[in-house]
């Protein structure tokens, strides 16, 4: 079987599958190593700020919730709100990055998340920390999309293992940088200044792309942004994502607000695909579904989403209400799952870039992910804290294994013309995995800790003292007297390790994909080379009916 390289190249037939790669080969684009270093110096600050926007704040809810004087479910909308943003604006930046300046863009959002920051340190009340949140992720989602689309440009699919093992190790740093400086502001400074702490890394990182970050102009002809599409698709999920945030909590599951939420998103996600099908430059190319690996990926990235977010919201409260931690001290006990991520995708980054090979390593990720969130399911306000670690270190190596991995593969079976919206449809995916985990698993959590407290309490024969807690409010352990306190520390124990339980199935599900992906070799070609090339293309075809650059990969698969 043959296999042909972007650019014409032939492959000889007795050539190895995976040859050692030339680093030197691969930085022949016009840039060495630490020009690319240098010029992701800016996106790895832009990494961090969209990391530390959500870690910061996450050992912080039960107390910013309590303050604010919020429930259960405003404790998941903190959280849900920016992924809801994040999820929502995801796309619309991967359009964008196909059609404007990347550069520019990923300033934009660095500006517009600034702002939300400074403002949701003001929030007065629930709702407008809820909003400014959203405004949050709008700026987050620009991150989030651009930073992995950028990077494509620099380096090709066959060397971003390596580059993509910084970004993983950058990923972890936030992660356990986040959650400790936000518990060690929230007990010197107060919650607020969690919102403030994000405020000069984004500005550094604005500063260091302008300095450091050049890209050359990219040749584009005449844009249609696709409106009705972004309001479809942002109508629908975010009709679908309100509806299991607040079913089971503010209103029954079989509800009017169900009758109406539930039609209606599955009408505009109808809606959406006909747009899409129409649309002269869809926002989400259906053409992509059309590729077994992107749609594997999407199917992987949904759990990977619902692991990361859930256990570092979900870990917090345990550790808070369950063990009756500091939020410092619930940052500190969230490092185990960091370290994992932070070795496992740089490790398993190089050995990609150095090999070739990425399928035997996502496999072994998926299977420690589903075996770690398996293991988080045992928990109750008992467990061993070194038992805990070992889970969460499981759990984090299974996540940096995957996540920089699916969106390199769906890099490397996309066209060079749909390279942004590939890149954000993974992330797309993980978000909306993220932002319904945690809002299913915080209804499970909600309903099930109320149920044990009330059942507890009477139990004690101490019901009148269950006033406050069976409101639905996110309890203060400091107000409560003794008794309640253990009762209230058995509820979110078991709670928790419930949710996990929840949550392994669909972990196994992202193996299952693991399994059926074909491991297709990486391109050599950077994104940039990819431009160049079609540009010249274009300049040598007088008719201007130059087909766009393909993605750089050879057509045959890897046994």
């Amino acid at each position: 079987m043959s296999s042909k390289a972007t650019g014409g190249t032939a492959t000889p037939p007795n050539a190895p599958k995976n040859p050692p790669v030339d680093h030197a080969a691969a930085e022949d684009s016009g840039m060495s190593h630490r020009q690319i270093l240098e010029a992701m110096s800016g996106l790895m600050l832009g990494m961090f700020v969209a990391i530390l926007s959500s870690t910061v704040v996450s050992t912080s809810l039960p107390i910013i919730v309590s303050d604010l004087g919020g429930s259960q479910s405003a404790y998941t909308w903190v959280v849900t709100s920016t992924l809801l943003a994040l999820t929502v604006s995801t796309p619309v930046w991967g359009k964008l990055a196909d059609l404007y300046n990347r550069k520019t863009l990923v300033q934009v959002g660095l500006v517009i998340y600034t702002t939300a920051s400074i403002f949701a340190g003001l929030s007065q009340n629930m709702e407008q920390l809820i909003f400014f949140r959203v405004i949050q992720g709008i700026g987050v989602g620009a991150m989030t999309s651009l930073v992995q689309v950028i990077l494509s440009d620099l380096v090709s699919a066959r060397e971003r293992g390596r580059y993509s093992g910084y970004l993983g190790a950058v990923f972890g740093v936030g992660t356990v940088v986040g959650p400790l400086l936000g518990g060690l502001l929230t007990d010197g400074l107060g919650w607020r200044a969690c919102f403030y702490v994000g405020v000069p890394f984004s500005v550094a990182a604005f500063i260091v792309l302008q300095r450091t970050l050049k890209l050359p102009r990219r040749p584009r002809g005449e844009v249609h942004m696709d409106y009705l599409g972004i309001l479809t698709i942002a109508g629908s999920v975010s009709a679908l994502l309100i509806w299991v945030s607040l079913a089971g909590h503010q209103f029954d599951w079989l509800s009017v607000q169900t009758a109406i939420l539930v039609p209606l998103g599955l009408l505009l996600g109808v809606l959406a695909v006909a747009v899409e099908r129409r649309a002269r430059q869809p926002l989400v190319p259906l053409r992509l579904f059309g590729e077994r690996t992107v749609v594997l990926s999407v199917i992987a990235s949904i759990s990977v989403g619902i692991a990361m977010f859930g256990t570092t919201v979900f870990l917090s409260q345990y550790l808070q209400l369950a063990r009756g931690m500091t939020p410092t001290e619930s940052g500190l006990l969230s490092i185990p799952m960091v370290f994992g991520l932070f070795l496992s995708s740089t490790i398993i980054g190089r050995k990609v870039s150095a090999t070739g090979r990425y399928k035997k390593w996502m496999l072994v990720g998926a299977t420690m992910l589903t075996v770690g969130l398996a293991l988080m399911g045992t928990l109750d306000e008992r467990t061993s804290l070194i038992e805990l670690g070992a889970f969460m270190l499981i759990i984090g190596g299974g996540v940096g294994m995957l996540m920089q991995n699916l969106v390199l593969i769906v890099q490397n079976s996309v066209s060079a013309q749909d390279m942004g919206s590939g890149s954000s449809l993974i992330a797309f995916f993980r978000s909306l995995g993220g932002a319904t985990g945690v809002s299913v698993l915080g209804a499970v959590l909600a309903t099930q800790a109320a149920s044990s407290i009330k059942d507890g309490l009477a139990e004690a024969g101490a019901s009148s003292a269950g006033g406050a807690l069976s409101s639905g409010k996110v309890p203060d352990l400091s107000t409560l007297p003794e008794p309640v306190v253990r009762i209230v520390e058995h509820a979110y124990g078991i709670g928790v390790g419930d949710i996990f339980l929840v949550a392994t199935p669909l972990s196994l599900i992202a193996l299952i994909a693991v399994a059926f992906l074909k491991e297709v070799p990486l391109g050599t070609k950077s994104g940039l080379d990819l431009a160049r090339e079609g540009a010249s293309t274009q300049a040598n075809d007088p008719t201007g009916d130059a087909p766009a650059a393909p993605a750089d990969r050879p057509t045959a698969g890897v046994a």
